[in-house]
């Protein structure tokens, strides 16, 4: 489940995407809220003045799913994303900004095993839908706000792409507060123009984590993080080793939040998870690879993070 964007390149768009007119095609909208954000209490001060495009992780996994991409109406796959994905991930940025959250027609799991071949192109497929619902949404929704954009893993992917089809080099790069992208390897030379943040207020780049527990696995690490850029999720810097005192929040499936779970240590290319204590230590009983938490392992850290940035970008707005 880890992936490399940059052995993709941007696909020419074709009418084949999915119409992201109709409402049915987003999970989430201004309008259209899941009923577990419905009356939660929060701080709304951003929410008119920015916009957060989430592109959700891949949700088909089962070797023995013959798809290669997933079908244009699939309710029980959209109420899973939302269950999951949206109610652990991007609930993460839910202060921060007006929720965007397209559905598309995502590559199956085997696709990044067959990367120069059939996988690619389910990829590319997928990634036609995520163009398409992003142009529609600066067309019809936008009005020049500011954008952070937010992903994991294959939504990471695609997610990468749009940062060099719209915003590197582009003049949409002034609106961009943040592109935050865990979960897949971003080499050095992936974009032009933009830049990884090294700083916690940094605005207008992207950074990008990959979460394992204790040590890199001897697996995936070496072809797919090993010198690839990181960043650490809890001081928001290069700190090679930050304290688990920095921790602001680990959103679990039993819906609490956990503080000060873990230290967190920079490994060339992935985020090491030391010391950790319950529920951190149970999991990597099970996983020695925590990809599947990149994000809600650091839930709050995200929020207030994105908060600092937005903070800075308006900030600079007003000084200029």
């Amino acid at each position: 489940m880890l992936f490399f964007a940059g052995l993709l390149l941007i696909p020419k768009f074709s009418s084949q995407a999915l119409d992201y007119s109709n409402q049915d095609r987003w999970l989430v909208l201004p309008e259209k809220v899941p009923n577990f954000f419905q009356n939660k209490p929060m701080d709304s001060s951003w929410i008119a003045k920015v916009d957060v495009f989430y592109v959700y992780p891949t949700f088909l996994l089962e070797e023995d799913d013959p798809r290669w991409n997933a079908p244009a109406k699939d309710e029980k796959l959209q109420e899973e994303i939302l269950q999951k994905a949206v109610k652990f991930q991007a609930s993460a940025w839910l202060e921060c900004g007006r929720l965007f959250v397209p559905y598309y027609r995502q590559a199956h799991l085997r696709a990044y095993d067959s990367i120069k071949g059939r996988g690619r192109e389910a990829l590319l497929f997928a990634y036609e839908d995520v163009a398409a619902s992003f142009r529609y949404y600066l067309e019809h929704y936008n009005h020049g706000k500011p954008i952070i954009l937010a992903g994991h893993s294959q939504g990471s992917t695609h997610l990468t792409l749009l940062l060099k089809e719209f915003f590197d080099g582009k003049p949409l790069s002034k609106q961009l507060i943040a592109a935050y992208l865990p979960g897949v390897g971003i080499d050095s030379n992936e974009f032009k123009q933009l830049e990884f943040m090294t700083k916690p207020s940094a605005y207008g780049g992207f950074v990008s984590w990959n979460t394992m527990y204790e040590t890199p696995d001897t697996y995936r690490y070496p072809y797919w993080y090993h010198n690839r850029y990181c960043i650490n999720p809890l001081s928001w810097d290069l700190s090679p080793v930050t304290s688990k005192s920095a921790h602001q929040g680990f959103l679990y499936s039993n819906g609490k939040i956990y503080r000060r779970c873990f230290d967190a240590t920079l490994c060339q290319g992935a985020v090491c998870l030391t010391h950790a204590k319950w529920p951190i230590n149970w999991l990597a009983k099970r996983y020695q690879s925590l990809h599947v938490g990149d994000v809600n392992l650091f839930w709050k850290d995200i929020g207030i993070n994105s908060k600092a940035r937005i903070n800075a970008f308006f900030l600079n707005e007003l000084q200029h």
